[in-house]
């Protein structure tokens, strides 16, 4: 067995373990009544999940927040990936552009809710929010992605004559690939968290919205389950975008 082979064998056998104590701790925690009746047991959330209504609720909420998270990754990648390039194409705009994403990402997501409300509408808001939470992640990849590329290169293709868009096309881009993967792995997640905020603003559907019933309907067990699969979506997307990093990264090396 390959050395590689083996670390990988080793990573699985980690994950499992890992996951077997955490559903142990959580089923534990909640029969030994430890935080009261606020933490139901795991198996009894798992239970709730049996009832074809609750499953067919979760699973329409579930695509709901997946298809808002996509659209916010896609729209807050596309963003900072033109307003990075922006900065490159046009030095004298990149000190503006930095402290200009630095200050929207200070802004808490929370607070823009009666803004996206009257601007971009309820059904909307999620994906508006999903991509404020992905933009900064990727503006940062993205900037430090363009400034990879190595000196020698740089200096070859000036002694060239290329022109700062043939750098930028032949060089920096490619060389940032591995760094915007990097960015991707983290934004996943954060899209779906904004994705999730988004719907507290008064979406139609979706997790967010099904957790804010639920907890206003003192409905612990549907809260938890809906957390739960919440959760499940988040770990996913950065599995997704793991092994799209693992399977391309390689050829930009």
């Amino acid at each position: 067995m390959s050395a590689e082979r083996t670390s990988r064998v080793q990573t699985t056998l980690l994950v499992m373990v890992g996951a077997v104590l955490a559903f142990a701790t959580l089923e534990a925690v909640g029969r030994l009544e430890l935080f009261g009746s606020s933490w139901p047991p795991l198996s009894q959330v798992l239970d709730v999940l049996r009832a074809p209504a609750t499953r067919t609720l979760l699973g329409r909420s579930l695509g709901a927040t997946a298809g808002e998270a996509g659209v916010g990754l896609l729209m807050g990648t596309l963003i900072a990936v033109a307003v990075a390039v922006l900065g490159v194409v046009l030095p004298v705009l990149q000190a503006g552009l930095d402290r200009l994403a630095a200050v929207i990402n200070a802004v808490p997501l929370i607070a823009l809710g009666p803004l996206l409300i009257t601007t971009a509408g309820r059904e909307d808001s999620p994906a508006v929010v999903a991509a404020l939470a992905v933009g900064f992640v990727m503006f940062v990849s993205m900037t430090s992605g363009l400034e990879a590329s190595s000196a020698a290169h740089r200096d070859v293709l000036k002694a060239l004559g290329a022109s700062r868009t043939t750098m930028l096309l032949r060089l920096q881009l490619p060389a940032s690939v591995p760094m915007v993967l990097d960015g991707l792995t983290q934004a996943a997640p954060a899209a779906v968290l904004g994705a999730i905020i988004g719907e507290w603003f008064g979406a139609p559907r979706g997790l967010g919205t099904l957790l804010v019933s639920a907890m206003q309907n003192y409905q612990t067990l549907l809260l938890w389950a809906a957390g739960l699969i919440a959760a499940l979506l988040a770990m996913a997307s950065y599995a997704v975008m793991s092994t799209l990093r693992s399977l391309m990264a390689g050829r930009f090396r």
